[in-house]
């Protein structure tokens, strides 16, 4: 993690109908290596005014190198170390941005290699001055979600350099004097930061040589956006599901029995009627009355003799079972029902 320093004006917007506006550095940030080799990467960040274009120079570098946005407001870049250039720890490096006819600088106050810690800050001022920072706050959001916009508030010693780190991001971001002692800045969470309700952000305030820091002391998500507790889900035994409603006909057994039993009437009353080879002749006749009658009856028994309901519930355990109505029981498939003392109810 890394800090820069920039200049006064370049901390500033200033709305202007002939000159536009100032662009802004808000982060300036290197991956500090072990060793300064060649085929070494520095990998370098730039963070501020989208839409512009972004130089390095690197004291001892054989070139510049320009940086790459990725994201509106951030430009990254690698330098490869070659075997003409002259790179050391102690090596300054100078950011440019340019937007439009706009150009804003600032310097990488950290050392490009790993241990070595900060190069010396220009002594500006009465070094006897004692930083201070009275408050540190921040405008929480309901989700922190890449693209959602965090501002961050700080009141301190006039006149100072503030720049502030987040747990979970990459870079260091400042936070512009807006008014004498008052600093106001935004960061736009991107995509890959790790930023949780609770999640660290320091700021720190500079003047001259002397640095004070704080912690910031209240999340950055709001209260009231945290997500409800789960709901207690009970389980209910006699809960269940229709599965499928089958409808039943009943029918009598007609034919046989109809037409059998219709001519055996037949025959008896044909034998009553005559005698000799007249009761012959009767009972032939009584016997063809007798089927003729017999299929009248299983006419008769064709038609249903009525119908009843079955009700198939699949329990959550997985277990099925009947349910028979002898009338329509609207209900429809797919409904939640419960089962109490043989019969189904809705269950709302």
């Amino acid at each position: 993690m890394t800090v820069a320093t920039v200049p006064a004006h370049a901390q500033r917007y200033e709305e202007s109908s002939e000159r536009g506006f100032q662009p802004v550095i808000r982060g300036f940030n290197v991956d500090e290596v072990r060793r300064i080799v060649p085929g070494v990467e520095l990998n370098f960040d730039v963070y501020g005014t989208p839409g512009g274009r972004v130089y390095l120079q690197i004291d001892g570098a054989a070139r510049n190198l320009q940086l790459n946005e990725t994201e509106p407001g951030t430009y990254e870049g690698v330098y490869t170390v070659g075997t003409r250039d002259r790179i050391s720890a102690s090596s300054a490096v100078t950011a440019n941005l340019r937007v439009g006819n706009q150009v804003t600088t600032g310097v990488l106050r950290e050392s490009l290699l790993a241990g070595v810690g900060r190069h010396q800050a220009p002594q500006r001022g009465d070094l006897a001055v004692l930083p201070r920072i009275e408050r540190f706050d921040v405008r929480g959001v309901d989700d922190l979600r890449p693209g959602n916009e965090l501002n961050f508030m700080l009141r301190g010693t006039p006149g100072a350099k503030v720049d502030m780190t987040i747990a979970g991001t990459r870079g260091v971001f400042f936070l512009p004097e807006v008014r004498p002692g008052e600093y106001e800045g935004s960061y736009v969470i991107r995509r890959g930061d790790r930023i949780e309700r609770a999640t660290a952000v320091t700021a720190n305030l500079r003047i001259g040589g002397r640095v004070t820091s704080a912690t910031l002391g209240k999340p950055l998500q709001l209260l009231g956006s945290a997500p409800p507790p789960p709901r207690e889900v009970r389980y209910c035994s006699n809960c269940a599901t229709v599965e499928a409603i089958n409808v039943i006909e009943v029918k009598g057994d007609g034919n046989y029995i109809g037409t059998i039993g219709g001519g055996v009437l037949g025959a008896l009353a044909g034998s009553q009627v005559g005698g000799g080879n007249g009761r012959t002749v009767a009972e032939v006749a009584g016997a063809l009355g007798g089927a003729y009658v017999g299929r009248n009856i299983d006419r008769q028994n064709d038609k249903p003799a009525g119908r009843h309901f079955e009700v198939i519930i699949r329990f959550a355990n997985g277990g099925t079972q009947t349910v028979q109505y002898a009338n329509d029981p609207g209900l429809r498939v797919g409904e939640k029902v419960k089962l109490n003392d043989g019969t189904l109810t809705r269950d709302n």
